[in-house]
């Protein structure tokens, strides 16, 4: 068992948590947590649907492939915009409703989106749905709200193991309902299945858990970046996140293009298998929050950082050995899930009374890694090809641990 320490050191604290701004807690039944984390899956997918279907959709439109690609970054976009002013409403008005209405106009949004004739609603409709699909994050700080502190990084395990689900599964997913009829059929598929939760979640989420309207929500927003520029424990996990998801992206992005080239020569569908491959690693991560619970996050931590490195060693081995390169998928995805469940139990912990507003900051370091790999993972196949790519991948993830392990032993006679 690892000892408290103090929230101001570069390692992550465990301190009580001020009883007097938390709800009473009962034990999170698994039945609400299967639905969060349903919810949550179906949700995050909706960001990552339209990878696969950018060639099909550029012909309906008419739009150079090119141009396409805004299709993807307007969606990260509007979900950036979506972490900095809705999530931190969580900490000021009641999380219910605010869920509820997220769900409820994602619903809306992606009929609007399957139904869109004109090039600038399809646009339009991809920054909104972007912005709503940040209600995950609403409903991962809800989590360790509501949860036993016994069971809270547990439970927040749990729901975000629905989230890399949702985002593994959703290639797979748009391109097997594409070939069936349709990029249309995607979002069509994907607002029925919203609608669902919406009705879910409507009987589900309680309604007795006060929330405290002590600040005006530009003040919230505001003390987002002065959280984390106050509290190197929470710049630590934020760059961390950083780190791992640019590694994750890195993978992701690219390898359709090794493998829809020879000697594979893969369909997309069977791309999208892949992702439920990876499914095995993030699911065996779920147990990460347990064990942080208990006081190990120092040590899952590192060794996820080195699991997450040296899963490139087997990546790098896609032109030679497609098992080798299973394997490092199944690795990495443990190690991402594994750091990112750590990451959230730790900031949780940190500052009970402000969850909404430090989940969506730290997953804004969640973005911008996200986006830094997918960007230079492409430029660097074009000129280096594959091991360019597995270099990438590797100099990320080592960065990570090195980072790790430096400001740790900085600290080291503070733990």
């Amino acid at each position: 068992m690892e000892p408290r320490i103090k929230i101001n050191t570069v390692d992550e604290p465990l301190p009580e948590a001020d009883k007097s701004s938390e709800p009473s807690h009962h034990e999170l039944s698994r039945w609400i947590i299967l639905v969060f984390a349903v919810t949550c899956g179906l949700s995050v997918a909706n960001i990552y649907y339209a990878q696969p279907l950018l060639d099909v959709m550029a012909a309906d439109f008419a739009i150079d492939p090119a141009v396409i690609g805004l299709v993807v970054a307007l969606t990260h976009v509007g979900y950036v915009v979506g972490l900095l002013l809705i999530v931190p409403l969580g900490d000021q008005i009641n999380r219910r409703k605010l869920i509820i209405c997220q769900i409820t106009f994602s619903v809306l949004a992606l009929a609007g989106l399957a139904a869109a004739q004109d090039v600038v609603v399809l646009f339009l409709a991809m920054i909104v749905v972007g912005m709503l699909a940040v209600v995950v994050q609403v409903i991962v700080a809800f989590t360790a709200t509501l949860a036993m502190p016994h069971q809270q990084g547990h439970a927040v395990g749990l729901v975000t193991g629905g989230v890399v689900i949702g985002i593994l599964a959703a290639r797979f997913v748009s391109g097997m309902l594409a070939d069936l009829g349709g990029w249309r059929a995607v979002y069509m598929a994907s607002a029925g299945c919203m609608l669902i939760m919406a009705v879910l979640l409507f009987r589900v989420l309680p309604s007795h858990v006060p929330t405290k309207k002590i600040e005006r929500y530009s003040a919230i927003v505001k003390s987002i970046p002065a959280l984390f520029l106050q509290d190197s424990v929470l710049r630590l996990r934020g760059i961390l996140a950083f780190f791992i998801f640019a590694s994750f992206s890195t993978l992701w992005t690219a390898m359709v293009l090794p493998l829809s080239a020879t000697p594979f020569s893969l369909s997309h569908t069977e791309i999208g298998l892949f992702g439920m491959v990876g499914l095995a690693g993030a699911l065996a991560a779920s147990g990460a929050g347990r064990l942080a619970d208990r006081g190990f996050s120092r040590g899952v931590t590192g060794l996820s950082l080195i699991l997450l490195t040296l899963s490139w060693l087997l990546i790098g081995l896609l032109p030679f050995s497609l098992p080798a390169f299973v394997l490092g998928v199944v690795l990495l995805d443990f190690a991402v899930q594994a750091v990112h469940v750590t990451n959230q139990s730790v900031i949780f912990m940190a500052h009970p009374e402000v969850r909404s507003r430090l989940v969506g900051g730290y997953m804004v370091f969640y973005s911008a890694g996200s986006g830094v790999g997918a960007i230079a993972s492409t430029t660097l196949y074009a000129h280096f090809g594959w091991y360019g790519v597995s270099a990438l991948g590797a100099f990320f993830s080592l960065s990570g641990l090195l980072f790790w392990v430096l400001l740790r032993g900085k600290s080291s006679h503070k733990t």
